[in-house]
């Protein structure tokens, strides 16, 4: 497991600001496009290189995660991240899933908080924001104003 925290910014800026999120891919560091633009957010990511082992983490700790970002390509393709999100279960009502591959021929933000969100790769900044803000849509709409919560 490996930890990356992005140099200091602006909190306002940072629409994922402090959200631990589970990076799971088969490369061995976190120096490739996906970690950086998702630590560019604001991101606390935390890396799993096995398929198993990251679904065990997010499974016995939904609470302690944001989303769960799965680089598909490196473990083999798109049909290898959807069964990963199947096997969450109902984890998947807590914890949101992207799922990133270059076999995703058009991008998908669903409705349905059980559906993961798909984005093609190669990844661009503003399709990970776009996606990150999707998949996190129930978080961010709560916003601190001062002292108190209010709906956005």
């Amino acid at each position: 497991m490996q930890l990356i925290r992005t140099i200091e910014q602006d909190e306002a800026t940072l629409v994922g600001y402090g959200i631990r999120v589970l990076f799971l891919s088969a490369q061995q560091g976190l120096e490739g496009n996906i970690p950086r633009r998702l630590a560019g957010l604001g991101g606390v990511i935390e890396l799993h290189n096995e398929l198993f082992a990251a679904l065990e983490a997010v499974i016995d700790d939904p609470a302690g995660y944001g989303v769960f970002v799965i680089d598909c390509d490196s473990l083999g393709g798109l049909e290898v991240g959807r069964k990963a999100v199947a096997m969450m279960g109902e984890t998947l009502r807590r914890v949101p899933a992207i799922l990133i591959s270059a076999e995703c021929r058009e991008q998908s933000f669903p409705q349905d908080r059980m559906a993961p969100t798909l984005l093609r790769a190669p990844l661009s900044a503003v399709s990970m924001r776009v996606g990150f803000e999707h998949a996190l849509r129930d978080r961010l709409s709560i916003r601190m104003i001062g002292n108190d919560y209010q709906a956005a």
